[in-house]
């Protein structure tokens, strides 16, 4: 699965990476956690759009969302058959972008953080699905979920299940519902060659939501201690509605 990841590099560079219109300023995050509002890019009207998205996805047709189990991952051997997911997967595909995201390894009592990026420091494109949802007064709130596939040999010592990185030239085969449809599509949903990303141990203050900063991905120094503390959910809150000009929070 994936809990938790960083979108550190500058908004200029995200967008020459994925090629949308819009120019959103946001700062670095180093702990980007469910229910927040996260950047998405998705075909919109032909052409690739920035936004704002809750994650944790909600499906159109769910009645009351106090009632539905927050879903931040998609199993990607399954997103073109459950219903969570099935429209999504043949109407509303999207990229993520990040530099980077968490696991967590099971070592005895303790569980010991891991941060994974690309090997070359480049951003990365998470698949993704998105909805919308619209309550009983006519309000709307869009959500996104990443789609996870079985990890590599890199991060099979560190956990069983990874994001799906989709490379560059695939984007348009990802993203472009109108002319590829979801049986095409979930050809790309397969772990990252063992060549393309790199894991190391950090701290455990990661676990901590709150803490959001550049010394959550220093590796652990030789001998430095680990706390038990599993990593704490994120507080429930509404995305907030953008244009894609504001920020991420």
């Amino acid at each position: 699965m994936c809990g938790r990841y960083t979108l550190t590099s500058a908004p200029e560079a995200i967008r020459a990476l994925f090629r949308y219109a819009e120019q959103p300023n946001f700062p670095p995050r180093y702990n980007i956690a469910p229910t927040q509002p996260i950047p998405i890019v998705r075909i919109v009207e032909g052409k690739r759009q920035f936004a704002l998205v809750r994650w944790g996805l909600l499906p159109s047709w769910v009645k009351d969302p106090k009632n539905f189990t927050l879903v931040i991952n998609a199993r990607g051997e399954s997103v073109n058959d459950k219903p969570a997911f099935r429209s999504a997967m043949k109407y509303r595909r999207c990229l993520i972008p990040a530099d980077g995201f968490y696991e967590w390894r099971a070592d005895a009592s303790r569980k010991r953080p891991h941060y994974v990026r690309g090997k070359n420091a480049a951003p990365l494109a998470f698949a993704g699905l998105w909805e919308t949802w619209t309550g009983p007064n006519g309000e709307e709130l869009e959500t996104a979920a990443i789609v996870t596939t079985d990890a590599n040999k890199t991060l099979a010592p560190i956990h069983d299940r990874m994001p799906v990185v989709v490379p560059p030239e695939a984007f348009d085969l990802w993203l472009d519902c109108a002319h590829v449809d979801a049986e095409t599509a979930a050809a790309l949903i397969v772990p990252a060659g063992d060549d393309v990303l790199e894991a190391c141990e950090i701290s455990t203050a990661v676990n901590r939501v709150a803490n959001d900063d550049a010394r959550l991905i220093e590796p652990l120094g030789p001998g430095a201690a680990q706390e038990t503390a599993p990593p704490k959910p994120a507080p429930r809150r509404a995305a907030k509605r953008d244009s894609g000009q504001g920020v991420l929070f």
